[in-house]
């Protein structure tokens, strides 16, 4: 089997949530929409493998005009090779952010046809290491009024999940009070027995981290999500240091070296690496083993549709996310995905290859951007 070409469609959802966290700006509470990237990798039998990654034009033009030519003609099967072909083309321009997100596109896609060609869905191919894995719900967003924020967090536990995340660090940590106002009220609405995890976003400075993560105590949150920059490795470990509360990041590491040196510093209790900034699959499983080498948990960071796969393979994973702003994106990109389980858990599909999705067909013809 050889690649014999690779196409990319945009798809766009103009009813799509348009988010705001600690650190985005004010947005238009009118603003609606998202888009979506998706990547074909074609071979000379038949099969194809789909991909997908944020949809940006900017990580569409670099698959086509940097990694094209170097797929065409390989071997589809080694996965590795063709990372690391990819990884150093990028080299000089590549080493965080559009360039990388472009290689995870392609490295799911890649996934997803070996998956087609053995007739195994991804997570039998990396190895399962359970029947089926805990989600949490998340979202909370800042710019959410407090009925709004409270009617998320509810209606995720009243579909029978006992997570939820919702957001700090409000107006780039200026807002503290309204921070404890918000959570507190989150609290007393899903009640004792369900976790909240809060999420700043890069919002506060360590100390003031420090600071508001001994009040947080008092609403037994269960992690503290990237209480500082996510550059501020040693603020990191300060925060670590000094809370009791597990202190999550990593979402916006995009190799495994970054993930060493957040590790070895003491930056982080539970490790989340996003399988479209960790540019893809492989990365990403290199990452939660390394992870696992430091006896750390891992849960990743939204993508919940490739993140099942490989949190099935994960012996030390902690949870999975589900985001709710890509949940309802999902019946515009994909025909189906598969449904949660009525006790706060997931699987993929055991019965369909690769990662078990097809693009919506309806959307393929209303919704492509041109």
């Amino acid at each position: 089997m050889k690649i014999t070409e690779i196409t990319s469609t945009i798809l766009h959802d103009p009813n799509g949530f348009v988010i705001q966290d600690a650190t985005i700006p004010p947005i238009d509470p009118n603003a609606k929409g998202r888009s979506q990237l998706f990547v074909q990798i074609h071979t000379d039998e038949g099969t194809i493998g789909l991909g997908y990654g944020p949809g940006q034009r900017s990580i569409q033009a670099v698959i086509h005009d940097n990694l094209s030519d170097l797929l065409v003609g390989q071997d589809p099967f080694m996965i590795e090779k063709l990372w690391q072909d990819m990884f150093w083309r990028v080299r000089g321009y590549g080493r965080k952010g559009v360039a990388l997100q472009a290689i995870a596109a392609v490295d799911i896609a890649l996934w997803d046809l070996k998956g087609k060609a053995l007739d195994q869905p991804i997570y039998r191919l990396l190895g399962p290491a359970h029947e089926s894995v805990p989600i949490y719900g998340s979202g909370g967003w800042t710019n959410y009024a407090e009925k709004e924020l409270v009617a998320e967090m509810t209606g995720y536990v009243e579909r029978g999940i006992p997570r939820v995340k919702m957001k700090v660090g409000k107006d780039f940590g200026q807002s503290e009070s309204e921070d404890i106002e918000r959570l507190a009220t989150v609290r007393e609405a899903v009640g004792d027995g369900v976790e909240i995890y809060v999420d700043a976003n890069n919002g506060y400075y360590a100390k003031q981290a420090i600071k508001m993560s001994q009040i947080f105590e008092q609403f037994d949150v269960a992690w503290f999500e990237e209480p500082v920059l996510a550059d501020d490795i040693p603020g990191l470990a300060q925060v670590a240091q000094n809370t009791t509360i597990p202190v999550a990041t990593g979402e916006h590491e995009y190799t495994k070296y970054g993930f060493r040196d957040l590790l070895v510093a003491g930056g982080a209790d539970i490790v989340q690496p996003d399988v479209h900034r960790v540019t893809g699959i492989t990365e990403w499983m290199k990452v939660a083993a390394m992870s696992d080498a430091f006896n750390l948990p891992v849960a990743p960071h939204a993508v919940s549709l490739v993140h099942i796969h490989c949190a099935m393979a994960t012996p030390n994973l902690k949870v999975v996310e589900v985001l709710g702003a890509e949940e309802n994106s999902h019946p515009i990109w994909w025909a189906e995905v598969p449904p949660y389980n009525d006790d706060g858990t997931w699987q993929p599909y055991a019965d369909r290859p690769g990662l078990g999705l097809e693009i919506n067909p309806d959307s393929l013809r209303n919704n492509v951007v041109g």
